[in-house]
């Protein structure tokens, strides 16, 4: 039998607990209410995901800039079941200057995670690593290393590492090059001024370097330097609970190979640049695109399609020659059967406006015949692929791409699928049989190539025409 005192003395001791998880529950209840909402439910609350990001050099066919942060930030917005509303900045220094005033929920400005952005910004997970290349000019500057850059002229961006590698070289007394820092100029900007020869060199990431050697194809990469940076977004200190949901949307994106499908996407078309090819197109749109450009301008409007775009498939065809053929029958400028030709009213293939009506015109049909739910810029991208192997081995390489777990209605998931038509472990059991599959993959991707140095071009043209008009 227990002791009328000891019941007392459990009763004391529970009644002591009790208050105290109480009082401990209070207090964390309240510490709870004074945190206030998360970044994440402010971000619900507003509406918006608003996302800074620098200012596209040119504008394309397609709505919204087809680059890769627009297309990664779409996804996690997607993700999140919130709309997203890009702010666009004209250089970086601007991006951060604006996000560190709160004017934005995170940064997506090809940022790479280095000691600069230690401290002051949260991360997202890396999307991808990036290397830092020191670019000079064909006939100029050549390096190796470091030491070989003595006595040339550098240009960098406030922002790059590179720099503050420099300034402790020179601390320490070892010899560096001279070197200017543009605090609101971009890489793409700099890359320009080496291709006209305003200074020496810069270091820029691989992958703009790719990008833009495309339209200044003389520059050349010397050397790459040793570290590798992982490409990241930036976020404001303290967005713990948006930081934990950019992480679980990228574990998904890694697990389904979607952030893979974007990647390639966005930098197959440039992974292996031709010099030749590149200078032969160039001179091709000064000496011959005029003759042919109110043709693809009518075309184009008629059919909905941008001609530039267009004229890029046309030069893919037949490097724009009228009078070009094939061993295969195809023959024109866009380079038709005579049983297309025939089947859209042609009359003469050689007719280069009746062949870029014709082309137009295909293309338009072969883009309407696909699923609703292929949105572009993946429509065009992958009609274009119809026109150069066929409809039919297009609606098999959908259907082999479910049944292997790509994604059918992008070009990315079709890009890796439409190569396996050429094997018979797949080609055999599909209702068009076997295709030679990578040719339409290489057609697709060198049209994208030459579409963007086209509009680029176009560009800076009608920039130098506008800038001669106001001069005095």
């Amino acid at each position: 039998m227990t002791a009328p005192g000891s019941i007392r003395n459990e009763l004391l001791l529970f009644a002591l607990l009790i208050t105290l998880l109480f009082a401990g529950g209070v207090i964390r209840f309240t510490e709870w209410l004074s945190q206030g909402p998360s970044q994440l439910e402010l971000i619900r609350e507003q509406g918006e995901l608003v996302i800074l990001t620098l200012q596209p050099v040119v504008q394309y066919a397609f709505e919204e800039p087809d680059l890769i942060e627009y297309d990664l930030a779409r996804e996690f917005a997607s993700f999140l079941g919130i709309p997203v509303r890009f702010d666009q900045r004209g250089s970086v220094d601007e991006i951060v200057a604006a996000l560190e005033a709160g004017e934005a929920h995170l940064a997506a400005a090809g940022f790479t995670r280095t000691p600069r952005w230690e401290g002051r910004f949260d991360f997202s997970p890396p999307f991808y690593e990036v290397h830092k290349q020191v670019v000079c000019r064909r006939g100029g500057t050549r390096a190796m290393s470091h030491e070989d850059l003595l006595g040339t002229s550098l240009l960098l961006s406030s922002h790059t590492s590179y720099k503050f590698l420099l300034g402790e070289l020179r601390k320490s007394h070892v010899p560096t090059p001279r070197w200017t820092i543009e605090p609101f100029s971009s890489e793409e900007v700099h890359l320009r001024r080496i291709w006209e020869q305003e200074a020496d060199c810069t270091i820029a990431q691989s992958h703009v370097v790719a990008m833009n050697r495309r339209f200044f194809p003389e520059l050349t990469v010397e050397f790459t330097l040793p570290l590798a940076f992982d490409r990241v977004w930036l976020l404001p200190r303290g967005s713990g609970d948006l930081v934990e949901a950019l992480s679980a949307w990228h574990g998904e994106m890694v697990l389904s190979s979607r952030l893979q499908a974007i990647i390639a996407r966005h930098y197959a078309p440039v992974e292996n640049f031709d010099y030749v090819d590149t200078r032969r197109f160039l001179h091709s749109i000064e000496e011959r695109l005029p003759r042919f450009r109110a043709m693809f301008e009518r075309a184009g409007e008629a059919y909905g399609i941008d001609w530039r775009l267009l004229a890029a498939q046309a030069y893919q065809e037949s490097h724009w020659n009228p009078a070009a053929r094939s061993p295969t029958g195809v023959r024109g400028i866009m380079m038709l059967t005579l049983r297309t030709a025939s089947d859209l009213g042609i009359s003469s293939r050689l007719n280069a406006a009746q062949s870029i009506d014709g082309g137009a015109r295909y293309v338009a049909s072969l883009r309407s015949r696909l699923p609703e739910s292929i949105r572009e810029p993946d429509r065009t991208w992958i009609a274009m692929a119809a026109y150069n192997v066929g409809m039919g081995h297009v609606y098999d390489a959908r259907t082999l791409a479910g049944e292997l777990g790509y994604d059918p209605d992008t070009w990315a998931g079709l890009r890796d699928v439409l190569p396996k038509l050429s094997h018979p472990q797949y080609y055999e059991n599909l209702s068009f049989g076997r295709a030679r599959g990578s040719e339409p993959v290489i057609y697709v991707e060198r049209i994208r190539n030459y579409y963007s140095i086209l509009v680029r071009h176009l560009n800076e043209m009608e920039l130098l025409l506008e800038n001669t008009a106001t001069e005095p």
